[in-house]
């Protein structure tokens, strides 16, 4: 069973229209709504892709029920925390101009004591779990370690984490030393002091992630979007992989990266192949509309064309800067 976290969950709203335009009225051609927020992207992208899931997260008023039914409608099995005020909703609005998406994001509620409550019931759920995925922005009211506390009861559990966030939840988490560190390259040169702009840039910055990690036994991985991304395995092997497709509706894509990687990772197949499910799964979630929805026979198919391959790194990352000490 994977045991997907999602501390911030949120009802995504597509909007599509012909051409987004300040201080006009628009009617949209289209509209999709789905349970959302990185976690439950992963969880849905993973359900769909045939794993065992089981979501969680913390939940609000009329909103947050709306997220539990509609979840349950995807048959996607979940237990949740419950909190005062009401769970976001996240807004994207494509346009036929091929200009990418525009996007609004509220914050969520605080959780205050929900986030104890959130840590209860991922320690009582994860002697069941293959695996534990942690992914997107800490809630207000949340512990700035909150997700390296998870990581630390994941590794206490003996189940391997994998870790999706940014800024300071990030360098607090990748100090805990979870199993897996997938990042995009802007959320890698924030971590790490610089700018990823190329190719050597993303893979020198994994080999950096995965180093104050804890080196043999972890894993990075730097995204770019649709250049793919670059990565370090447990094994110390540096891999590229990349998959020439593009689709209409990227958002949600990353967390169907993550989803499909851990769902292959999990059936006991080698990370060639996990990356290969991951492009897979990433560029099928950018063709249909809606964050974390995808075909799974399309992913599959998309896997089969994905390039996975090893690369020189001779070394050339950036002088890391002092890591927090691990707790």
């Amino acid at each position: 069973m994977i045991l997907c976290v999602a501390a911030s969950p949120s009802i995504d709203k597509l909007f599509e229209v012909d051409r987004v335009e300040v201080g006009r009225i628009h009617r949209p051609s289209a509209f999709v709504a789905v349970p959302g927020g990185k976690g439950l992207n992963v969880a849905r992208s993973a359900h769909v892709l045939g794993a065992d899931v089981v979501a969680t997260g913390v939940l609000a008023g009329h909103a947050g029920r709306w997220v539990e039914e509609a979840l349950a409608a995807e048959g996607v099995r979940a237990r949740f925390a419950w909190v005062e005020g009401e769970t976001r909703s996240s807004l994207s609005v494509a346009d036929s101009t091929g200009r990418g998406l525009t996007e609004f994001y509220e914050t969520g509620p605080d959780v205050g004591e929900g986030w104890a409550r959130l840590e209860a019931i991922v320690a009582d759920l994860l002697p069941q779990a293959g695996w534990l995925t942690i992914s997107g922005s800490l809630p207000p009211g949340a512990p700035e370690d909150g997700y390296a506390r998870l990581v630390r009861a994941a590794r206490a559990a003996d189940v391997p984490a994998a870790l999706d966030t940014r800024d300071e939840p990030l360098a607090l988490g990748v100090s805990a030393g979870p199993d897996l560190v997938k990042v995009n390259a802007e959320e890698a040169g924030a971590l790490l002091g610089s700018p990823i702009e190329m190719l050597d840039d993303a893979v020198g910055a994994a080999a950096e992630i995965r180093g104050r990690l804890g080196g043999d036994g972890h894993a990075a991985i730097v995204t770019r979007g649709a250049e793919g991304a670059a990565v370090v395995t447990p094994q110390g092997e540096t891999l590229v992989a990349r998959l020439y497709e593009r689709g209409r509706y990227p958002v949600g894509s990353g967390d169907a990266f993550l989803g499909g990687l851990v769902t292959a990772l999990e059936r006991g197949e080698g990370w060639r192949s996990a990356l290969a499910l991951a492009l897979g799964a990433a560029a099928a979630n950018a063709m249909v509309p809606g964050a974390g929805r995808l075909d799974p026979a399309r992913a599959a198919e998309l896997a089969r064309r994905a390039e996975v391959r090893p690369v020189a790194f001779g070394g050339r990352a950036r002088r890391p800067r002092p890591s927090p000490p691990r707790t």
